[in-house]
């Protein structure tokens, strides 16, 4: 008996690859055109991004994209944000290509455009409309008149208060509180009994987390991270008095636990009406006021970030981004999909999905000028004065030479920042004083600005 074996695999693949270049050469296509048309594969982006609910709901769209671009696909990495900090800062430092698109913020962008490690973002769409782009947004991504990274969402920093807790104690919130004001409201809602604490503020180490606050709370009282001869001044009176302050009012009036708690575990505490006040990132407005865990949207209610000796660099700036590094191979996908996810097409496509109150903030003037936002956010002409007025060319009421409203935009201050955020989280814990954290930062600063040769 004789068995005809099947025609192998390779044959047919053999007969196609012919068939579609004979066609190609039929249509006047030769070579590596035709090699290229019978090989195309879809190209897959890398990208690093934060674990917020604004970045989620990104991920959760983002097929849309893929399936109106079917040559580009997404590949998600998603981390929590000082891990995502340490990765991000190792991978485009040693220039590893890990990544075609990275989340990055206001500190990382005008630094790492500097360097050259980011792709400036040229040859956006025409409907992109960059001067749609909120200006102090605009400006802190901009190196040398050109733009490189494209904002996701923007944000300053506000307090929220429990209307119902305030209206219980017969208290009124000022019209522009002051630190000293807040401290006293805190300790009159402060009731652990009932489960209420007075106030809550990030107390975790990083120079994101607590130092977010802290550094505002220190502008606050006229200090700033260096003298104009890049001398730490963390042993300043004003340092000292606006750090004591800090651990003095959560160790009274906190949360237990309040040194392990950041944006993410406080947004918690207060949407389950346990913190009487809460002084945070403005992004956080439309999660207390619409999200679908919040339990006192009808309760909420909002002012400005606190201040003290002056109002100067009291509230903060911060920029979540898309950037695209140098290393990418494929610069020209990772820019069409930033501009998709930054776009106002974007923007409408999340009000759609989930309400205009959750669209992300802080960066586009016609997301403030819509009407169906202002329906749904009270609060989004207070978040837009925010916002604008949020100066980080000048942080404080004496000369620096660093921008930037809650960080110094030098490499060497991711390191200060973090060591001087752990001290602080130390004494926060009854570790030591306030004093003893900032002597023990000061040091540390000292050593580091040396090794950066800033000080002689």
């Amino acid at each position: 008996m004789h068995i005809i074996a099947p025609r192998p695999l390779v044959r047919r693949r053999s007969g196609f690859t012919a068939f579609l270049r004979w066609a190609c050469i039929s249509a006047g296509i030769t070579g590596a055109a035709a090699s290229g048309l019978a090989q195309a594969e879809p190209v897959t982006l890398n990208i690093a991004s934060i674990n917020n609910p604004d970045m989620i709901e990104l991920q959760k769209l983002a097929p849309q994209f893929e399936k109106a671009n079917p040559d580009i696909k997404l590949r998600w990495v998603t981390m929590e944000e000082s891990v995502l900090r340490q990765r991000l800062t190792t991978d485009i430092a040693t220039n590893s290509g890990q990544f075609d698109l990275m989340t990055i913020g206001a500190y990382e962008a005008p630094i790492w455009a500097k360097k050259g490690w980011l792709a400036p973002m040229t040859g956006l769409p025409a409907d992109y409309d960059e001067a749609d782009l909120i200006k102090p947004v605009r400006e802190g991504l901009t190196v040398d008149g050109k733009l490189y990274a494209l904002p996701f969402y923007a944000e300053s920093s506000m307090t929220y208060y429990r209307r119902d807790l305030f209206e219980q104690k017969k208290l009124s919130m000022p019209q522009k509180p002051t630190w000293e004001e807040i401290g006293k409201l805190a300790a009159q809602l402060h009731d652990p009994a009932k489960g209420v604490y007075g106030i809550c503020l990030r107390g975790r180490a990083g120079w994101g987390e607590n130092m977010a606050i802290v550094t505002t709370m220190a502008n606050a009282w006229g200090g700033r991270w260096f003298d104009e001869k890049w001398q730490p001044q963390l042993t300043s009176p004003e340092w000292k008095k606006a750090v004591n302050f800090y651990v003095d009012l959560l160790r009274k009036y906190g949360p237990p636990g309040s040194s392990s708690n950041g944006f993410n575990e406080n947004l918690v505490l207060f949407s389950s009406g346990k913190c009487g006040m809460w002084v945070d990132a403005t992004v956080a407005a439309g999660m207390l006021y619409h999200g679908k865990d919040s339990k006192v949207a009808d309760k909420t209610a909002f002012a400005p970030a606190p201040v003290a000796a002056t109002d100067r660099g009291s509230h903060w700036l911060w920029i979540w981004s898309l950037a695209v590094p140098k290393s990418s191979k494929s610069q020209d996908a990772a820019k069409k999909f930033a501009a998709w996810a930054t776009s106002r097409e974007y923007i409408n496509l999340v009000a759609k999905d989930s309400g205009w109150a959750l669209v992300p903030p802080g960066t586009r003037q016609s997301t403030y000028a819509s009407a169906e936002y202002k329906k749904v956010s009270p609060f989004s002409d207070f978040v837009l004065d925010a916002i604008q007025t949020a100066d980080a060319n000048k942080p404080t009421v004496q000369p620096v030479p660093y921008t930037g409203v809650q960080f110094a935009t030098i490499p060497e201050f991711q390191s200060i920042g973090t060591v001087t955020g752990q001290a602080i989280a130390g004494a926060l814990a009854g570790k030591g004083s306030a004093d003893a954290a900032l002597e023990a930062s000061q040091a540390q600063a000292v050593r580091m600005m040396r090794q950066g040769r800033y000080l002689k």
